[in-house]
C-alpha cells in the first residue's frame, strides 16, 4: 500500500500538478508497455489543461507475475485504480462476474461514443452474456499470416495459399526443393500455456468456423467440425514435415520458414532489424488459410489480440463520472486514435481505420499495417468465461498435442476438450 502511494505521488509530481481541494482525483493504469504509457500521459496532460478541476495520475500497471494478477491484487487490497487498460475480454468476464468493474453501456453517452468512434461492428463482439459492455476496446490486433512471398514465387506460387489443400501443396514443393526449410516452426504447440493458443489454434479455428466462439455464457457453442478440421490440418502438416513443433531457432526473417502468425507490432521491429525485408517484395500478409469448402468471396475471420479499458467498481460515483468524461473526450476525436497509432503502431478498435483519411499518412510509411486495419472487423476477441485459463490449458495439453502427434484422431481429440469443458461448466 505504501509503495503504491509513493509511486502514484511520484507520477503526479512528475506531471507537475498540485492537489487542489476542489479537484476530482482519478487514476489510470496503462499497460506495461512504454509506448502506451506515453500515449496516456499525453492524453491526461492535454485533458487536464482544458479541465483544471480534474487531476489524473497515470502509471504503468504492475506486471509481476502478470498484469491480470496485479489488477486482482489491487482490487483485493482496496487500491484499484479508477480505470485501467490492458483488459482482454476473457479477464473482463472474470472481473464482471466478481462485480469488480461496471457496465459502461449504462453510462451517459455510450451510444454516442460508439457512433463517434465508428466502432459499431467492432464493438459487437465485446458484448457479454448479460448483454452489457464492461470493456471499452482500445485496440484490435488481427493475427495475420506472414509469408515469404519471395520464396513462394521462386517455387512457382504467385500468392500465399488460401486453402488447406493449397497450403499442403506449398509445403510439399518447399520440402522437395529445400529439405532444410519448413512452412512453420511453432515450438509453443507443445506448451500448454493458455495464452499461446491465441497465436496458433484460434486464428485457424476462427477462420474455419467463421468466427464462432467456443463458449458463449455457460454453453459450449464451438463448431466441432471446424475445430476438428484445424486439428487435422496441424496433424497432416506434422506428418509431412511441414510443421515442426520443436523449439528450433528457425525464423521467417532469416528464410528458414516461410510462414508465421504475427501481430502488427512485429513490423516496426523488422524495419529496424531487417531493413532488407521489403513488404510486397520479400513478404506479404494474409488472413488464415481456410478449409477447401470456404467460398472465395466470403470474408475470413481471425483471432483478435484485443484489449480495452475497464472502470473499477471501487471508484466513487464522482470518480467514475470524471473518468468516463475523460475517456469520452479521448475517443470522440479521431486525432487521438491517430496519435495512438503513431505511438504504438497498434490499430485502434475502429471500423474505419483502413478508410479514414486521418490515418492515411501513417499507412504510407508502414503499408503492411493496412492489411491489419482492413481485417479489424473480421477479428474476433477471446471467449468470455471465468475459467478461461483452465479451458485453454486443456485445449493445449489434452487436445492439440495428442492430435498433432497422432495419439488421438482430430475428432477424438476435440471430443476430449468438449467433454472436459462440459464437466467444468456443469460444476
Amino acid at each position: 500500500m505504501r509503495l503504491l502511494q509513493v509511486l502514484v505521488l511520484g507520477l503526479v509530481v512528475a506531471l507537475g500538478f498540485g492537489a487542489a481541494a476542489d479537484q476530482v482525483e482519478i487514476s489510470f493504469w496503462a499497460a506495461p508497455n512504454p509506448p502506451q504509457e506515453v500515449f496516456w500521459r499525453e492524453m491526461a496532460t492535454a485533458y487536464m489543461a482544458e479541465h483544471p478541476g480534474v487531476r489524473i495520475t497515470v502509471r504503468q500497471m504492475p506486471e509481476t507475475p502478470t498484469s491480470e494478477a496485479g489488477i486482482m491484487a489491487a482490487i483485493a487490497g482496496g487500491v484499484a485504480p479508477t480505470a485501467s487498460e490492458n483488459v482482454f475480454i476473457g479477464f473482463g468476464g472474470e472481473l464482471a462476474d466478481a462485480g469488480a468493474i461496471i457496465a459502461l453501456d449504462e453510462l451517459p453517452g455510450w451510444d454516442e461514443l460508439v457512433a463517434a468512434r465508428t466502432m459499431e461492428r467492432t464493438i459487437a463482439s465485446w458484448q457479454f452474456a448479460d448483454e452489457h459492455f464492461y470493456v471499452l476496446p482500445v485496440y484490435s490486433n488481427p493475427m495475420l499470416f506472414a509469408w515469404r512471398i519471395d520464396i513462394l514465387q521462386e517455387l512457382g506460387f504467385d500468392a500465399p495459399p488460401r486453402t488447406y489443400s493449397e497450403l499442403l501443396e506449398v509445403g510439399d514443393v518447399l520440402r522437395a526443393e529445400y529439405p532444410r526449410k519448413y512452412v512453420w516452426v511453432r515450438g509453443e504447440l507443445e506448451i500448454p500455456t493458455w495464452y499461446q493458443r491465441w497465436f496458433d489454434f484460434f486464428p485457424l479455428y476462427y477462420g474455419a468456423s467463421g468466427g464462432q466462439q467456443l463458449i458463449t455464457g455457460d454453453q459450449i457453442t464451438a463448431d466441432s467440425d471446424a475445430a476438428a478440421e484445424v486439428l487435422g490440418l496441424l496433424r497432416e502438416m506434422v506428418k509431412r514435415n511441414h510443421l515442426v513443433t520443436e523449439a528450433l531457432p528457425y525464423s521467417i526473417e532469416e528464410g528458414h520458414t516461410i510462414m508465421a502468425i504475427l501481430g502488427p507490432w512485429t513490423f516496426p521491429y523488422w524495419a529496424e532489424m531487417y531493413p532488407e525485408l521489403e513488404y510486397g517484395v520479400d513478404y506479404v500478409v494474409s488472413p488464415p488459410p481456410v478449409p477447401d469448402r470456404w467460398p472465395e468471396d466470403e470474408p475470413i475471420a481471425t483471432f483478435a489480440d484485443a484489449k480495452g479499458i475497464a472502470i473499477y467498481a471501487q471508484a466513487t460515483p464522482q470518480e467514475r463520472e470524471a473518468m468516463w468524461e475523460f475517456l469520452t473526450w479521448v475517443y470522440s476525436d479521431p486525432a487521438n486514435d491517430r496519435r495512438w497509432l503513431e505511438i504504438t503502431t497498434m490499430p485502434p478498435a475502429r471500423d474505419d481505420v483502413a478508410e479514414n483519411e486521418i490515418f492515411a499518412e501513417f499507412f504510407e510509411r508502414l503499408p503492411v499495417l493496412i492489411s491489419y486495419a482492413e481485417n479489424i472487423p473480421n477479428a474476433v476477441p477471446p471467449f468470455v468465461h471465468t475459467e478461461y485459463v483452465e479451458l485453454k490449458r486443456i485445449l493445449g495439453a489434452e487436445t492439440i498435442f495428442p492430435a498433432i502427434i497422432g495419439e488421438l484422431s482430430p475428432h477424438e481429440a476435440w471430443s476430449v476438450w468438449e467433454e472436459a469443458a462440459q464437466r467444468m461448466l456443469d460444476r
